[in-house]
């Protein structure tokens, strides 16, 4: 019996785990969208800061990766306790703790993120260890 438990157990957490993990819920998706321009700096010798996964300019089906790579310039290195992810929405929604344990110095690495259909813009903001920051506006169209 303890052993037929055990498994039990084992299987609940394996199913947990591999499950889709919300990034934006529905409730935030229908908030109304922010006013105004959204603007980034210009040249910049901060981090970069690139989508790979959805690729951008696409449409994804949730759940999906979500996956941002950082890279330093010259002899810097990524701060990644300086890392935001904002859901620009009125009012902003900040995802960083939600994206916390998936966060590292090479970047993003969400697996299996849950987001309602829709266009979604998101701004990740890092600095090096040099204070330089980088912002990027990133959109994700996702499908049903």
């Amino acid at each position: 019996m303890k052993k037929l438990i055990l498994l039990l157990l084992t299987f609940l957490i394996t199913l947990s785990i591999a499950q889709a993990t919300p990034l934006i819920s529905a409730k935030e998706a229908a908030l109304p969208p922010i006013s105004g321009p959204l603007s980034t700096r210009g040249i910049s010798r901060g981090p970069t800061i690139k989508l790979n996964s959805p690729i951008a300019d696409s449409s994804v089906a949730s759940p999906f990766d979500f996956k941002v790579g950082f890279e330093a310039r010259g002899d810097a290195k990524i701060d990644p306790n300086s890392v935001k992810v904002i859901y620009m929405k009125s009012p902003f929604v900040d995802l960083t703790p939600r994206l916390k344990s998936a966060i590292s110095a090479n970047g993003i690495d969400f697996s299996k993120a849950e987001v309602p259909p829709g266009t979604h813009t998101i701004r990740v903001t890092v600095k090096d260890t040099e204070g330089r920051e980088t912002n990027s506006v990133l959109t994700l169209t996702v499908i049903k």
